[in-house]
Formats: C-alpha cells, structure tokens, sequence
C-alpha cells in the first residue's frame, strides 16, 4: 500500500473516531516533524491532555462551507461539475441554494509537499468526494466520455476511483465501507 494511501486512512481513521489502523497516539507520534507548530499557552484555569485543552470547551469549525479556487474557465469548469458530479454552482443570491452535501465525514489531511498523491506535483490539492455507488458513478462518467481510473481494491474505510475535471485538477471519489453519517 503506498505511503499515501496510509497516511489517508490513518487521517480517516481519526475523522471516524475510530482506531482501525493507529491509536491516536501512535499516530500522534507519527504525526510529528521537525518543526512544531507554535502552540499559545492554555487559558488559566485549563489543563492541557495528550496535546487537548481541557477544562473549557474548544470552539471548533462546523464544516466547510466552501470551496473556492482559480481557473481558466470558471464558467465553464461550474458548469462540468453540475453536468457530471451534480455539484450546483454557486447561488446568484441571497435567496438560492447552492449545493447542499449530505451528512458524513470530511478527511482533513495535509500532505507533505513532495508527496506524489495528487498526480501532477504543480497541483497543490485534490478534492475527493462521497459517493453512493462508486460503479455507477465510474459508469456515468466513463458514458460521457471521462477517463476515470477505479482502484480495484477495497480499503477498510471503502472504495475510492481517480479523475481529472477539464482543467486538469484531481479528483479522488470515495465510496465509504459502511453507513458514513456521522456529522
């Protein structure tokens, strides 16, 4: 398995709540290079526990509430994420409705710089996507034409396939091994 692909499942791993391939500290431990992030001190009367803030909750992000990058074409590029991967482009007012994205976990993982992961080492991310039904999914894009690539093996977390959108960018879809509803 390609270093990778095992540093995507341990962050998985921790976004599942589960330790089906590290315990938090042993992939705490992983996790560490040699220049640490800069930590502020803990508020008086907190604690801190295997790196957590304890005495006073953490305010946290809820989710993501969008995605924004640079492209050749944007209208263009919109429109072939709607055609192709049902992704509503973004609202023209107030009172429209973009794209809603049902409940279930997001891997928040950076990567090393260097890594291989994405493909072409000029693009500095990737999106990756639940899906349903990978080999329907894989069908419907292959009938139009797009050159998807399914990985023939089925990981702990599920299934994943690889794509491009016209402007060259990565896309990674994932099928998740069991019920991901978790909010």
């Amino acid at each position: 398995m390609p270093f990778e692909r095992r540093q995507l499942l341990r962050s998985l791993s921790i976004v599942f709540g589960s330790s089906f391939i590290w315990s938090r500290n042993q992939l705490g431990m992983a996790a560490q290079t040699a220049t640490q992030p800069q930590v502020s001190p803990s508020p008086a009367g907190s604690t801190v526990h295997e790196g957590m803030a304890t005495g006073m909750e953490m305010e946290k992000v809820t989710g993501i509430g969008g995605f924004f990058f640079r492209a050749k074409d944007p209208k263009a590029l919109a429109l072939w994420y709607e055609q192709h991967l049902g992704i509503l482009p973004l609202p023209t007012s107030y009172g429209d409705h973009g794209w809603q994205q049902e409940a279930g976990s997001t891997a928040f993982a950076p990567f090393n710089e260097t890594s291989g992961y994405f493909g072409d080492p000029q693009k500095d991310w990737m999106l990756n996507f639940r899906v349903r039904n990978l080999d329907k999914m894989a069908a419907q894009l292959q009938a139009a034409g797009i050159e998807i690539k399914v990985d023939p093996q089925s990981y702990p977390n599920g299934r994943f396939a690889r794509l491009h959108d016209p402007e060259g960018n990565p896309i990674e879809l994932w099928q998740p091994m069991a019920a991901d509803t978790k909010g």
